[in-house]
């Protein structure tokens, strides 16, 4: 009867210090395999005699059975050790704050159109709506366009296809027609605005929304944004305007020191009509307001034309007012250093990440613009 606790000692110690799985499955290789030690064991039992095989038949299948279950158990350790360490890799500490989550962010041409409107909202003005597209008379001729003024036409206008009345239709150019809206008194009559609807005098007003030019560069788009400002009353002057925009200017830009001058031009919904121009810095690649001796045209208004008070149904010897306009994504550039208006229609998110505003930073006269 041979002796085969010595193979057991060894086989079991190369089995205990194996150091992972694929170490321990060469030596199950080894043991157990076709070619391995114990196999060849039980090989031998054939070449043995029916007396030596009784003995040593249940000593070589013994050993067979504790190698094997030694290197279960082994097997089963490595596993759980193996588990143990990827989920300690992996863990995930609860004490620390979460990895931040992309948030929205408002776009800077909406930011300022609430700056704008907050400042007006402190002068008293209320906000009125107009739709996008518009009719050639509420667009032109309730606004004194001469029939052949270069606006109607399609090189600066985009005209759409007639609607069933045979009207020509085109996304507005300006929002002035907000104007005509709220002033015309024929929309009582035929009860057709959904948007700006009639106010009596006296009205003080603004009038934010999309307008569409065929235009662009750098500093045009052919959808923009505009804000509309009107003003009826009676005895009311140019100094009315100019005192406005001049406080406007000051409380938007943030700065005491803003200058403007007016310029005389022409509009054909506004006489006397001008352009008002601030004072500002161009030495450098930012454009400063309130500091240097250079100047930039910023808005143009004037006085309502009598023509477009008579067409609204309101006596020009009993109201006079003033209107003015200003581009909202040109003011943006200028107070947060945007380069180029096209910049902010690319709906690029690492621009809004840069230029954008957190949702909670509303402007209103309680706790500032921005």
């Amino acid at each position: 009867m041979s002796n085969h606790s010595d193979l057991e000692r060894d086989l079991a110690a190369q089995i205990a210090g194996a150091a992972d799985l694929d170490q321990l499955d060469q030596l199950r290789v080894a043991a157990l395999g076709k070619a391995g030690v114990i196999s060849a064991l039980l090989r031998s039992l054939g070449q043995m005699s029916a007396e030596a095989r009784k003995t040593e038949g249940p000593q070589i299948n013994g050993l067979r059975d504790r190698i094997g279950a030694a290197i279960a158990a082994r097997k089963a350790e490595l596993e759980e050790a193996a588990l143990e360490a990827e989920l300690a890799a992996g863990a995930l500490d609860l004490s620390l704050p979460a990895p931040p989550r992309r948030k929205g962010q408002v776009h800077p041409t909406l930011q300022v159109m609430d700056e704008m409107i907050a400042i007006f909202a402190e002068m008293g003005f209320g906000v009125a709506e107009g739709p996008d597209i518009e009719d050639d008379f509420h667009n032109f001729t309730a606004l004194n366009f001469p029939p052949r003024h270069p606006a109607r036409e399609m090189h600066d206008t985009f005209f759409l296809k007639p609607g069933p009345d045979g009207e020509r239709r085109l996304l507005r150019t300006h929002t002035s027609p907000i104007q005509v809206r709220v002033m015309r008194r024929a929309n009582v009559a035929v009860g057709a605005p959904q948007f700006a609807v009639f106010q009596d005098p006296p009205i003080r007003i603004v009038g934010p929304g999309r307008v569409y030019r065929c235009d662009s560069d750098a500093t045009h788009t052919p959808m923009f944004h505009q804000m509309e400002g009107l003003v009826i009353d009676r005895d009311i002057h140019m100094g009315h305007l100019k005192w406005t925009l001049d406080a406007f200017c000051r409380r938007f830009f943030e700065a005491e020191n803003v200058v403007t001058r007016f310029r005389p031009h022409h509009f054909p919904f506004t006489e006397p009509s001008a352009e008002m121009d601030v004072q500002c810095d161009r030495s450098a690649a930012q454009i400063k307001i309130g500091e240097g001796s250079d100047w930039l045209e910023i808005l143009g208004g004037g006085m309502v034309h009598p023509n477009i008070l008579r067409t609204c149904g309101l006596d020009p010897d009993e109201w006079q007012g003033f209107a003015f306009g200003m581009g909202v994504d040109r003011l943006a550039a200028l107070k947060y250093g945007m380069p180029d208006l096209r910049d902010s229609f690319t709906a690029d998110v690492r621009w809004l990440t840069h230029y954008g505003f957190s949702a909670f930073a509303d402007p209103n006269p309680a706790s500032g613009l921005s």
